[in-house]
């Protein structure tokens, strides 16, 4: 999570590199900026209220250029200039397009406005046929933004179909917001998540293919965000007024998408009067300036290589009133000896990176703020699936217990638990319980509870502190050896060192752990899992490799590498949660949090452990149930746990829980969504 401290870090950290991109974009200062004369422009707004305007495609190679008109509403023109009709919107001051959003059983071209009649703020949306002109609201229940807007900009995302608005403020709030079919043809939103800057955020634009976010912030620069609504949400600094290229204010963002090569991010250097363009494919490297004739102090901006390749700019100092200038993009690229590229149709979303599912449940947030839901461990009912429960840990206070709902029933509040693991038939008092146990960061001890069946409540049951002699206790797993019937508790701390200690029963029903064994890896380790079966213990050096080695106490530290960060595209680190999917005869799946790239990666359990396919966790706007990123700790069972989950499940503590912003949970995945997307044999 965002802390005060990182955002300070992470804007010196942009500012540091905006004067550093100064002496580079020094040498573009000494070159003459070309000028490009527009081949059209737009008759002025009714009310001179021109903001932003994008073009509409027809199907047909043209298209109709539609334009904000404050209250005026929305406008409408042909490409010569001319209005070819006006749409009643309230005061529209920002919008934008995407098409094929799912809608009443087809798909829409929507047409995006921030409506600010009265001033309130408010989204709303269109089904806009580029052919005809004509035109229906799809908007269904109000969405009413908290604060005063400026700007908005629209999002597909590759990686889960949806369609999403962002919202910018005159204080720098920046909202976003999941824009989906409320069951009955009309658009609903979702607040997924808070952005924020320091001052002004006056517009903004998103490239769907890498799902980046630009947001100019008038008086600061160009910031770059992820738009996915699971990402990381600190952003990185393009340019910088004063600092950088920018001269005293930042006006217009627009992307040209010309395929790979000519993909272009292009800004009003507003008081300048000028426009800077940055290539996308070379890390947003300032690559020119240039002017176009007449247009002063542009506001909104926008680009595409459809339509023989358009840049569409808002002339706030037009004589007869505020319009839009159109200019051809060739001739922009001619000027600054630019490859232009081909036409990219924005009508085709990019291929879906990733298989995705979607969590049916998900749990109670835990109370604390920042980073604090880690672990989770899941206990199956022996005899009735529906009582069974989730296990989790809480790293600031102690540790939850949730039901299948996501109810929680239970909370002991014993301390900075960091992972959690269990085992069923330990005996003690004469009789077999499941232990349960956890890494205590405040004792740096091995917590160990009982749990009652009958009650589904945990009981302390540690003969005392049980230390463990680490300055960090970290990641914790348990085993049930099949040669001897002893259990094992495994933790890491964070140095890369491992210990494993024997569970054995003490006097007056207690248990207390005996050391067996030590060894270690290069770098830190957290997530594990044992595999009782087969004698084997899998653990994830975050940065590295998922590593394989013997369980058993006299298993020695040799070790086999399942998968490395470095050899597997697909894992991005920190590698962290890992479980184990049982099938009979030594087969099923090695389940692991790649959370660099916010996915899941399967590996065979058997044989040489082959890589089965990687999937995301996304979020499901109809049901309210957001989707998983940031994932420290998992779990997984593939013991039926009643119709819900027949097959089993996948637990996974959700880092960021946005949609709306919450404390960290814990998200349930049926496995048979699993077993679908990433087409697994029976």
């Amino acid at each position: 999570m965002t802390t005060a401290r990182t955002t300070t870090l992470w804007t010196l950290r942009g500012l540091m590199l905006a004067l550093l991109a100064s002496t580079a974009t020094a040498a573009l200062a000494q070159t003459a900026v070309p000028s490009v004369t527009p081949f059209a422009e737009t008759t002025p707004t009714v009310r001179s209220g021109a903001n932003t305007a994008v073009l509409a495609l027809d199907g047909a190679g043209g298209g109709r250029v539609v334009g904000s008109g404050e209250l005026g509403g929305i406008e409408v023109y042909g490409l010569d200039g001319k209005r070819s009709g006006a749409i009643p919107a309230g005061d529209v001051t920002a919008l934008d397009i995407r098409y094929g959003a799912p809608v009443g059983g087809r798909e829409a071209t929507v047409l995006g406005v921030l409506d600010t009649e009265g001033g309130i703020s408010r989204l709303r949306f269109f089904d806009f046929d580029a052919a005809t002109g004509g035109t229906r609201e799809l908007t269904g229940a109000p969405i009413t933004l908290p604060f005063a807007a400026e700007s908005l900009c629209l999002y597909r995302s590759p990686l889960d179909r949806g369609l999403y608005a962002f919202a910018l403020g005159g204080h720098g709030e920046i909202e976003q917001w999941a824009i989906h079919d409320d069951g009955a043809g009309r658009l609903a939103g979702k607040l997924v998540r808070r952005l924020h800057l320091a001052s002004e955020a006056a517009y903004c634009t998103v490239d769907d293919t890498d799902g980046d976010l630009y947001v100019a912030e008038q008086a600061i620069g160009i910031w770059k965000f992820h738009a996915d609504p699971e990402a990381e949400t600190i952003p990185r600094l393009i340019d910088a007024v004063r600092l950088g290229a920018l001269d005293k204010e930042v006006g217009g963002l627009a992307l040209y998408d010309g395929g790979r090569g000519a993909r272009y991010l292009i800004a009003s250097n507003a008081s300048a009067n000028s426009f800077h363009v940055y290539d996308r494919d070379a890390k947003d490297r300032r690559v020119g300036s240039f002017t176009l004739t007449g247009v002063e102090a542009a506001g909104g901006l926008y680009a595409t290589s459809t339509a023989g390749g358009l840049l569409i700019a808002m002339d706030d100092e037009n004589a007869g009133g505020t319009n839009y200038k159109l200019a051809r993009f060739a001739d922009i690229a001619a000027a600054l000896k630019l490859n232009a590229g081909t036409p990219q149709d924005p009508r085709v979303l990019a291929p879906q990176p990733l298989p995705t599912v979607t969590a049916t449940v998900e749990t109670q947030p835990v109370e604390g703020g920042g980073d604090a839901a880690d672990d989770p461990a899941i206990w199956v009912h022996p005899t009735d699936p529906s009582k069974s429960l989730i296990i989790g840990t809480d790293k600031q206070a102690g540790l939850g217990v949730y039901d299948l709902s996501g109810k929680r029933v239970q909370f002991l509040a014993d301390g900075r638990m960091n992972n959690v693991d269990l085992r069923d038939g330990f005996k003690l008092g004469g009789r077999s319980v499941t232990l349960v146990t956890a890494s205590d960061r405040t004792k740096n001890a091995i917590a160990i509870y009982a749990l009652d069946p009958a009650t589904g409540r945990l009981s302390n049951v540690s003969d005392g502190v049980q230390p463990t002699g680490l300055g960090d206790p970290y990641g914790l797993c348990m085993y049930r050896s099949r040669k001897s019937g002893q259990t094992f508790v495994f933790i890491n701390d964070t140095d890369g060192k491992m210990r494993q200690w024997r569970l054995v029963e003490a006097a007056g029903g207690k248990v207390r752990s005996e050391l067996v064994r030590e060894f270690a890896f290069d770098s830190q380790t957290e997530g594990c899992v044992a595999d009782d079966e087969l004698g084997t213990l899998y653990v994830a050096e975050e940065d590295v490799a998922l590593w394989k080695l013997s369980a058993e106490p006299k298993g020695g530290s040799a070790k086999t590498m399942v998968a490395s960060v470095a050899a597997n595209p697909k894992l991005k680190d920190d590698l962290e949660g890992v479980s184990l999917y049982l099938q009979p005869k030594g087969r099923g799946y090695i389940v692991l949090s790649s959370q660099g790239n916010n996915s899941y990666a399967l590996f065979r359990r058997d044989g040489t452990h082959d890589y089965a396919g990687s999937f995301a966790i996304i979020g499901d706007p109809a049901k309210g149930i957001d989707g998983a990123s940031e994932t420290d700790g998992l779990d997984v069972t593939s013991v039926p746990m009643g119709p819900a989950f027949p097959r089993g499940a996948l637990v996974v503590q959700d880092g960021r829980n946005v949609s709306p912003p919450q404390p960290q949970n814990f998200k349930i995945v049926p496995w048979d969504a699993i077993a679908e997307a990433l087409k697994l044999p029976e």
